[in-house]
């Protein structure tokens, strides 16, 4: 079976794990091409609900994943939270 292509596509799951009213209702993660150098990116991404004049939307945050280093724990994660899961 081919492996999945997800350049240029992303995913958003319903953060259980919120505690903290500014914290994103929805997480996932979302992969991009450059044009110029063919080179993928990965990106964190985070949406709130807000409510505006023409009703509810998204308001939309991306944070490369590469910024993030093994002694800072993922945003909205638990400080023992252990990434590497055996399967």
């Amino acid at each position: 079976m081919p492996e999945y292509d997800n350049t240029n596509s992303g995913a958003l799951f319903r953060n259980d794990r919120k505690v903290k009213q500014n914290q994103p209702d929805h997480r996932g993660s979302m992969e991009t091409q450059c044009e110029h150098c063919q080179k993928n990116t990965e990106f964190w991404l985070s949406a709130w609900i807000k409510t505006g004049k023409s009703g509810k939307f998204f308001s939309l945050a991306l944070t490369p994943k590469e910024e993030q280093t093994e002694k800072e724990p993922a945003k909205d994660m638990p400080a023992d939270f252990d990434e590497d899961i055996p399967f």
